[in-house]
């Protein structure tokens, strides 16, 4: 689908939760018209207290409130939690609620991964940050480095129209004329991908950024297994002479995705490219951005997951200050808190290391499509209410289903014998269909 640039926006970068969560929660706060929160992970700490107070405040004032979390992200909140939400008129949606079988979750891809806030239809806040205590530097060793980024101007629009049509089901069309002035210099499109026409969307830009670079190409990413043009790509512009540096994470949570990154090293070192792990804390960070004008920061890694199953949001902007405030930032990370892949790594380990790391890669690498044949055809949102009997155990309400069996059961034979006449049903549930076929 042919991407919308809208000029005239103002873009601010936001690095981590210290900068990024006072000021979401601020223009919450502030809401006095519409807030919608799309979030993979939101938990029941001080930072989603903060969200809870901040989304309730905004109720309060009169603005129309909704949350979409993740069902495996957000796999579960307390009754308490989630009733002052419901009760102060927040609209509690969550994506795809988790399927259990023998106890265990079956519905591990195809995951809402968006991080995305839009206030007033004015302001949106859109990266890889979740609401967690751990995008706050001082939660610890687990920490993460991350990114997002401000917007406000004409491409709010486009944001939240991608919103509205997730939440409501209805197909997305063109944002009408609205009052979105602009309200800075730069170029921006909204990027998305989905698993029906906006498939291959933010792996397109990023191919065609790679391939007109003729200066710098940064990519900062936390989980790199991207798909084999992009690869050529990336060697091809080191070999025109094109500064490429990657940066990656030292500390993966996850070996066997490591494993097969590393394995790519071979390949891309020998063309000149520049590879550094992060050796801080964990990185969580999905940006990158190209000579002196491209940025792209958001929630989609440059992994099957990412490109071929989740739900992703990123911004692309053409902005010179973005982009040196962002290649300030990765520069700061490469020099004093990365470590220099070199050689070594070309060498190192038994015969069979770098075997394997080739196996782990093209066994990541085709996973995720050989799993979405078995996923389920719709992915469902499911709205929270106080009667919701198929949430009613991961997403109680006080007084639920769930909460008190002994009164759901003395209630059941007057909900059938109301069952005719009743004006809504416990859950309402909004399906969105996301194409299954490649």
């Amino acid at each position: 689908m042919k991407t919308r640039w809208r000029e005239g926006n103002a873009v601010r970068l936001l690095e981590n939760g210290e900068e990024y969560y006072p000021r979401a929660f601020e223009t919450i706060r502030n809401a006095r018209r519409s807030v919608i929160v799309e979030t993979f992970i939101l938990f029941e700490d001080p930072v989603g207290e903060q969200l809870r107070r901040a989304l309730i405040e905004a109720a309060d004032a009169g603005a129309l409130v909704d949350l979409l979390v993740d069902g495996y992200g957000s796999p579960s909140f307390s009754a308490e939690f989630l009733g002052s939400l419901v009760e102060a008129g927040v609209r509690v949606h969550v994506f795809d609620p988790r399927r259990r079988l023998l106890g265990f979750r079956t519905n591990l891809f195809r995951r809402l991964h968006r991080k995305i806030v839009i206030v007033d239809e004015r302001v949106a806040y859109v990266g890889g940050i979740n609401f967690s205590e751990d995008h706050l530097a001082d939660s610890g060793a687990d920490a993460k480095q991350d990114y997002a980024v401000e917007v406000t101007g004409p491409v709010v629009a486009d944001i939240l129209r991608s919103s509205r049509a997730l939440l409501s089901k209805k197909p997305e069309n063109d944002p009408p004329p609205g009052d979105a002035a602009a309200d800075g210099d730069a170029c921006v499109a909204f990027i998305e991908r989905d698993n029906r026409s906006h498939r291959h969307d933010i792996e397109r830009h990023y191919r065609e950024a790679i391939r007109n670079a003729r200066k710098r190409i940064v990519i900062a990413n936390a989980y790199f297994l991207p798909g084999y043009r992009l690869l050529r790509e990336l060697r091809n512009a080191a070999r025109r002479g094109v500064s490429v540096r990657l940066i990656m994470q030292g500390q993966p949570d996850m070996p066997s995705v490591a494993a097969g990154t590393r394995s790519l090293y071979r390949y891309l070192l020998p063309a000149g490219v520049e590879v550094f792990e992060y050796c801080a804390r964990p990185f969580h960070g999905k940006v990158a951005l190209v000579d002196d004008e491209w940025v792209t920061i958001g929630s989609s890694n440059l992994d099957p997951l990412s490109l071929w199953l989740n739900l992703e949001a990123n911004i692309v902007a053409r902005d010179r200050a973005l982009n040196k405030a962002l290649h300030e930032k990765l520069q700061g990370l490469a020099d004093g808190q990365c470590r220099p892949v070199g050689d070594e790594a070309m060498s190192a380990g038994r015969w069979f290391r770098p075997l394997l790391g080739v196996v782990l890669f093209h066994f990541l690498r085709y996973f995720p499509r050989f799993a979405r044949s078995f996923s389920a055809g719709e992915a469902s949102i499911l709205r929270v209410s106080r009667n919701s009997r198929e949430l009613a155990e991961d997403y109680p309400m006080p007084g639920s289903v769930a909460e008190s069996p002994e009164a759901a059961r003395r209630d059941e034979p007057a909900q059938e014998a109301d069952q005719d006449t009743a004006p809504t049903t416990a859950v309402e549930t909004d399906r969105h269909r996301q194409g299954q076929h490649a």
